[in-house]
């Protein structure tokens, strides 16, 4: 057995990142609390358990990272995301979490006023005033300019009256809504005077203090779901219910007591985009906690890998451990290199995060979007489909309940679909890299699109990342044309971006006026690659930044093969289209998978101390195929430590 070469600590340190205290702290606080998950439990247990759960979070100060200082906060956001990726082992206490403190909460802070903060905040921070976020309706869920739930102004009695018109407009699937919430933030078109001023947020009450039912709200139980059974997910309808005119979270649009609308935002698409950009940090907090969840399932799959024996070798009398076979490492290593590389992509975009929050550049904002949308859908697939590729590779230890990787399957499917489907959100960053594009706000849906491209000139544009200058530089010093080089890969990746780009570009300038949504409906297909193919590049470019952080030069150098595994295997996975595009030979292509191959050999012995340096906090740990896989793994360099004295 090989003695561990990577210096653990410092590489925690490199993963930990900026907000090293705050995952200290939600290690320390699960160290202390139980805050585990609870699947054996009926769909009202779990429910309640998970509430108490949340009442014992909000104990602990970690929510009120993301808060104002006015209110007691630490006006963090970076720290609150990361603090909710940490609980990756319990996912409905995650989403719940998010739910509360991340959307109904950053919904208050974001779009309210200091009248909202100083009424609200201090009791949404302790979870004294659980609530929830109802944006998406039945009829519309990706939609949200298209709402149809109304809040109408009624001047007579300084009151909005908010209304259901039909059954498609009910509120669907919100969290906190079936038992505990008491407020909702409302999504409506809000309409004053016969006329409407698109969609903004009320404050709903839903329910009292007793838990009862308001007036004029109905609220049905959406039942039980494959996963995530602690969260309470509800549908409400809104029966002419009214609210007071203060309720309206009135930061981008101010309704005066005679029912005068006004809004710094003059125009009614920019101010719509403008509202939903301000709630961006749930859709980060998704991402990071699929990848964290990826962790958890590569952890246990590799653990158990490491000790598990199939068939003899062949002369020694030993059966092979499994993580030894190279299909097994094909399955589960280049998943690792991948998480890695998205670990890194997820502590860019969190700093983006908190670094436009603190400013108030518009178009800085547009490429946080961009961003965060495109890492929300890769993400979330790759959680998807490793912790499928981990269950099987654990055979059937793997689909046990005690295991954890069944549960984890069940609890992250929804992810690609909820804070935005994953196909519309791929589309909204293909938009984002057509010039000029990201600076019009007026429309999010394909018809605007197809209007605008029929209009004018569209070229493309290719966003550079936070580590534009380390990756350049790299470029620039190469003259190498191998396939471990790394500026050859840089250039292959910024080579295909510019080359899908160009060609979307050429396909959409095809369409005029009459045929404009048939041209983009029918390149479909093109905008999705374009925005895959940017967003494959951009986590490149940031796992290339991460190593060149690194200090520790053995860290460095396995950190290294980890990037070259991230960048071969993607372009292995791609190799039609390298090879349909000429970029790279038929000899080549057979070069880049023997090198992936190498390379998982190369790792094979790092593989439990690279997902250990992760920092999963130990108490998500529990499954018996990984926790009793270390015990052996322990035992047996123990033995071979007093097998082979040093000299």
């Amino acid at each position: 057995m090989t003695n561990p070469a990577i210096d653990a600590g410092e590489l925690r340190s490199l993963l930990d990142g900026r907000w090293a205290s705050v995952r200290e702290k939600v290690r320390d606080l699960l160290s202390e609390n139980d805050l585990g998950n609870a699947d054996d439990l009926d769909t009202e247990s779990h429910r309640a358990r998970t509430l108490e759960q949340l009442r014992l979070l909000a104990k602990s100060g970690v929510p009120e990272l993301g808060f104002p200082v006015a209110q007691g906060g630490s006006g963090d956001q970076g720290g609150s995301v990361v603090s909710l990726e940490m609980l990756c082992g319990n996912l409905s206490l995650m989403v719940k979490s998010g739910v509360q403190w991340g959307l109904f909460g950053g919904a208050v802070v974001a779009l309210g006023t200091e009248y909202h903060h100083e009424r609200y905040l201090s009791d949404i921070m302790s979870a004294e005033l659980p609530g929830c976020f109802a944006m998406t309706e039945t009829g519309h869920g990706s939609d949200v300019q298209s709402l149809r739930t109304t809040a109408t102004y009624d001047p007579a009695t300084r009151e909005f009256v908010v209304h259901t018109p039909h059954e498609s407009a009910r509120k669907e699937y919100i969290g906190n809504a079936a038992r505990d919430g008491r407020m909702a933030v409302v999504f409506a078109q809000l309409i004053t005077a016969g006329e409407s001023h698109g969609v903004h947020a009320l404050l709903v009450p839903i329910r009292d203090a007793s838990g009862n039912t308001c007036e004029g709200v109905r609220i049905e139980d959406c039942g039980r779901k494959a996963g995530l059974n602690g969260v309470d997910n509800g549908r409400i309808y809104f029966d002419q219910v009214r609210v007071p005119r203060e309720n309206l979270l009135n930061r981008y649009g101010v309704v005066a007591e005679d029912g005068t609308y006004s809004s710094p935002i003059d125009s009614q698409g920019r101010r719509f985009f403008t509202m939903l950009g301000t709630l961006i940090r749930g859709r980060i907090s998704v991402a990071g906690t699929s990848g964290a969840a990826a962790k958890l399932a590569l952890e246990i799959a590799l653990r158990y890998a490491d000790a598990r024996r199939q068939f003899d070798r062949p002369g020694t009398g030993e059966e092979v451990v499994v993580l030894d076979y190279l299909a097994h490492q094909r399955k589960l290593l280049p998943a690792l290199a991948k998480s890695y590389a998205l670990h890194f992509a997820q502590e860019e975009l969190v700093q983006a995060l908190d670094e436009v929050g603190r400013g108030d550049d518009e178009r800085a904002q547009r490429e946080l979007e961009s961003r965060a949308a495109g890492l929300k859908a890769i993400t979330t697939w790759h959680a998807t489909h490793t912790i499928q590729t981990c269950r099987e590779a654990c055979g059937g230890a793997g689909y046990l309940t005690e295991n954890q990787l069944a549960g984890l399957k069940a609890d992250t499917d929804v992810f690609t679909t909820f804070e935005g489907d994953n196909t519309v959100l791929l589309q909204l960053v293909a938009k984002g890299l057509l010039t000029d594009y990201k600076d019009q706000f007026d429309g999010i849906g394909t018809l605007a699109l197809a209007k605008f491209v029929a209009d004018q000139f569209v070229g493309a544009v290719i966003e550079r990342s936070a580590a534009h200058s380390i990756v350049q530089r790299i470029i620039d010093a190469s003259n190498k044309d191998d396939i471990l080089d790394r500026g050859w890969q840089l250039k292959l990746f910024d080579d295909r971006e510019a080359h899908v780009l160009d060609g979307l570009g050429r396909r959409l300038r095809k369409a005029n006026r009459d045929n404009a949504f048939e041209v983009f409906n029918n390149a479909q297909d093109h905008v999705l690659r374009a925005a895959r193919v940017h967003i494959d590049r951009l986590v490149l470019d940031a796992f290339v930044a991460a190593v060149d952080r690194c200090q520790d030069p053995r860290n460095a150098e396995i950190l290294d093969k980890l990037c070259d595994l991230y960048a071969l295997s993607t372009i292995e996975e791609d190799k039609a289209w390298f090879l349909e595009h000429e970029r790279i030979s038929p000899r080549r292509a057979k070069s880049v998978t023997q090198a992936v191959n190498e390379l998982c050999g190369e790792l094979r012995p790092h593989a439990v101390d690279l997902v250990d340096a992760f920092g999963t906090p130990r108490q998500w740990l529990t499954a018996p195929i990984a926790t009793g896989a270390e015990t052996s793994r322990q035992d047996a360099q123990r033995a071979h430590d007093e097998a082979n004295p040093l000299p």
